[in-house]
């Protein structure tokens, strides 16, 4: 997919000249850095894979002619979240985008307690101290752009999910709360909140998934919808998803996201037996 000529020119005015993308060297985050490089907008990309980094840096030079910073980083380490502050703070970037995230799964007591800390400090700390910091200097700016990634299982409690479902709540809740607050000062922010995807997540997280979207259909829905409302759904599966659900009430929603956790992790019984 391909964006139009007409948002590629508004997300450049509106966002550019550069753009920090957390996670950005695979899945929701590389198609969006893709994305965001054909607009001619400039990139920081940053995750914990240097290769994968490089490799996708020099692509987008040698294809869109924008300039690229990698910058390797742990968002488990407070040290190295401060480090990405430090190693852009030169840079005009108008546009921050957090689509780095983990998940975890099986019973919340069984697994190890660092771990379900880690996910936190991923997916919630380091999200909203880099948060406070773009929004601080886009208002002071009078413009810019901030893109949340939560999830579809942020809406209600995800048995065999549970630390992960939690971390996507307050992602969502939080961006909900930070399109209003901001807006005045010109800053536009988004919570995208997809399904199921392909990506690297399922491996990381122990769970067998079945059907899921690839990432080429999710990145350019998520850009159409910055600056025009708080939250966007992007993807066909997603919307069929939610459609599914929509009458079904909160405790119904919890037992239908436990059984569809339940198939997904199937397998880790079975390694226990």
């Amino acid at each position: 997919m391909r964006l139009s000529n007409k948002l590629k020119a508004n997300l450049l005015e509106q966002y550019g000249p550069w753009a920090l993308i957390t996670g950005s060297s695979s899945g929701i985050g590389r198609e969006i850095a893709l994305r965001l490089a054909e607009s001619g907008i400039n990139l920081v990309l940053t995750g914990r894979q240097a290769i994968q980094l490089e490799g996708l840096s020099a692509l987008l030079q040698a294809e869109y002619a924008i300039k690229t910073r990698t910058v390797v980083a742990d968002l488990s380490s407070m040290s190295e979240i401060y480090e990405l502050i430090d190693a852009t703070s030169d840079l005009d970037i108008g546009l921050f985008v957090a689509s780095a995230g983990y998940g975890t799964s099986g019973l919340f007591f069984q697994n190890e307690a660092a771990e379900e800390l880690r996910l936190l400090q991923v997916n919630c700390l380091a999200l909203a101290m880099l948060t406070h910091y773009f929004s601080r200097s886009f208002a002071e700016r009078g413009k810019g752009g901030i893109i949340l990634l939560s999830s579809i299982v942020g809406f209600q409690g995800v048995p065999n999910a549970a630390n992960y479902a939690a971390s996507k709540a307050y992602v969502q809740s939080l961006g909900e709360a930070l399109y209003h607050e901001l807006k005045p000062y010109g800053v536009s922010v988004l919570t995208a909140a997809p399904g199921p995807v392909k990506s690297g997540f399922a491996k990381r997280a122990d769970m067998e998934m079945g059907n899921a979207q690839e990432p080429e259909i999710i990145g350019i829905p998520i850009l159409k919808a910055l600056g025009k409302r708080p939250t966007v759904f992007p993807g066909r599966l997603t919307k069929t998803l939610l459609f599914g659900l929509r009458t079904v009430p909160r405790w119904g929603k919890i037992r239908i996201m436990k059984s569809v956790m339940a198939g997904m992790t199937k397998h880790q019984k079975l390694l226990r037996t």
